[in-house]
């Protein structure tokens, strides 16, 4: 059945920064579900947030890290198998501008470490979802576009 049938239909919509630092993407180690995995630092747009005060606001609380977001690397669709949930991410680039000394990272996250990209793809086991390494590859293969294709409309 579809929305035009009468059923409501919503993706979770997300964020997520790939910021670089000497050839070193920023990750967050995190447990889920039990497991401990990587992601980059993202989480959900929550309500009257643009998506890069979003962006900004996951990457502070989940690495104690101020950044600039300086580009949209992408957007991204997946369906999770596991729980059949619709994400559609909105993935930036950004410098890193300075680490909050005695920050208190988000609940679930362990740590956040810098990782190269060679070792991070060599975890691909441990990827939180695809979106990880599909982010940080279109970001390495130089996908930047500017910051107004994410235009919040007051």
């Amino acid at each position: 059945m579809s929305y035009r049938e009468g059923r409501f239909w919503q993706p979770d919509v997300t964020v997520a920064t790939v910021v670089v630092r000497d050839g070193r993407l920023l990750c967050v180690e995190e447990r889920v579900g039990g497991r401990l995995v990587l992601n980059q630092p993202a989480g959900h747009l929550e309500p009257d947030e643009s998506l890069v005060d979003a962006a900004l606001r996951e990457t502070r609380e989940e690495t104690g890290w101020n950044v600039r977001i300086t580009h949209l690397v992408g957007t991204y669709q997946w369906k999770a198998p596991e729980t059949q949930r619709h994400y559609l991410r909105f993935a930036f680039a950004a410098e890193p501008l300075d680490e909050i000394a005695g920050a208190t990272l988000d609940e679930g996250i362990v740590r956040a470490l810098w990782l190269t990209p060679e070792a991070l793809q060599a975890e691909a086991a441990r990827h939180r979802s695809p979106l990880v390494w599909r982010a940080v590859a279109d970001y390495l293969g130089g996908s930047r576009h500017p910051l107004s294709l994410a235009r919040q409309i007051a």
